[in-house]
C-alpha cells in the first residue's frame, strides 16, 4: 500500500494560520480532501496521513472528522497540550478515534525551540502518549538537531519521526547535513520523513541534482526501514507541483530493491503508525 505520509488540510483563516505569510499567497485558500484525492489517484497512492498545521484541539478534531468522512485519510497526526496537567483528560475521549495515530507540536515556531524541547513539563505528556502508542513527530530545523537528539534520547518508548529531514541548510550541502543528522539517526526509535525538501531550497529554486544528495544521505543514515515518503502538500506548491515531489522521491529510490522501495513509499508508514490495509478503492469525494 502506498501512503503519502505527510500532508495538510485547512479551511484558511489568516488569524488561525499566521505562519502563512503574504509571500505564500498560493496557500491562502482552503485545501480539503476533495482537492488531494485526484492527486493521489494520479500518482497511484492509496492513502495519506493528515498532519496538523496549527496548535489547537479544534485542528485535531477537524482532521479526525475529515478522516471519518474520507477513508483514504488513513491516519491523523494531531495536536495535544503535552505540557498540560489535564492531558490525560483531554486524551481520554480521543482514544476512541482510531484515525488518531500521532501528535505534533510546531516546535520550529516557538520563540526558543531548544528551551521548548528541554522543558521538564514535557516529560509527563511524552511518557503518556508514548505509553498509549502514539507516534511523536519532531518539527525542527537544522539549527536545533542537536537539541532534538537529546530530546529523542530521553523519550525512547515509542517511535519518534523527524519531519522534512530536519529542514537541512541546502546551501551548505548534504555532507554538512549528514554530519548533523548522524547522532539523531543513530537512535533506533527515530525515523525520518522524506518530505519538505523542495521548499528548503534557496528561493524555492531546486533541481533533482541539488536535492538528490540529501535523499542519498538520509538513506545512508536511517536506512530504508526508517524512511517515509511524504509530499508536504499543499506547502510543496510554493516550489513545485504534487507530481514533481512524488517523482523526485521515486527517482531517488531506483537503485533500491522492490521491497526497500515499497517500505519507503508506504510500508514503513503502515508499520510505524499502525495503519490498516484498506478494503475499498478510493473514490472522488
Amino acid at each position: 500500500m502506498r501512503i503519502d505520509a505527510h500532508q495538510h488540510f485547512w479551511r484558511y483563516q489568516p488569524q488561525a494560520y499566521g505562519w502563512i505569510s503574504d509571500q505564500m499567497a498560493v496557500l491562502q485558500r482552503d485545501f480539503l480532501p476533495g482537492d488531494l484525492l485526484p492527486l493521489l489517484q494520479q500518482q497511484r497512492i492509496d492513502g495519506c496521513i493528515a498532519v496538523q498545521a496549527r496548535q489547537s484541539l479544534d485542528e485535531t478534531q477537524s482532521l479526525l472528522a475529515m478522516a471519518d468522512a474520507n477513508p483514504f485519510i488513513r491516519g491523523v497526526v494531531g495536536w495535544l497540550p503535552l505540557t498540560s496537567p489535564a492531558l490525560a483528560e483531554v486524551l481520554a475521549p480521543l482514544q476512541d478515534r482510531p484515525a488518531l495515530r500521532g501528535v505534533r507540536h510546531l516546535v520550529q515556531d516557538e520563540p526558543d525551540p531548544a528551551a521548548w524541547l528541554q522543558q521538564p513539563a514535557l516529560a509527563g505528556g511524552m511518557e503518556l502518549i508514548q505509553s498509549r502508542g502514539y507516534v511523536y513527530e519532531l518539527l525542527v530545523t537544522h539549527r536545533h538537531l542537536a537539541e532534538a537528539t537529546t530530546f529523542a534520547s530521553r523519550y525512547d518508548d515509542h517511535w519518534l519521526v523527524l519531519d522534512h529531514l530536519g529542514k537541512p541548510d541546502i546551501a551548505r550541502g548534504a555532507v554538512h547535513w549528514a554530519r548533523q543528522i548522524t547522532p539523531l539517526a543513530a537512535l533506533p526509535h527515530v525515523a525520518c520523513k522524506l518530505s519538505g525538501l523542495i521548499t528548503e531550497a534557496p528561493g524555492f529554486r531546486w533541481t533533482p541534482a541539488l536535492l538528490r544528495p540529501f535523499i542519498d544521505a538520509a538513506l545512508e543514515a536511517f536506512g530504508p526501514d526508517r524512511l517515509l515518503a511524504g509530499s508536504d502538500w499543499p506547502v510543496c506548491l510554493l516550489a513545485g507541483e504534487y507530481a514533481q515531489v512524488t517523482e523526485l522521491c521515486e527517482h531517488a529510490l531506483t537503485a533500491l530493491s522492490d521491497a526497500e522501495r515499497a517500505a519507503i513509499l508506504g510500508g514503513n508508514a503502515c508499520r510505524l503508525y499502525g495503519l490498516q490495509e484498506p478494503d475499498y478503492a478510493p473514490q472522488p469525494h
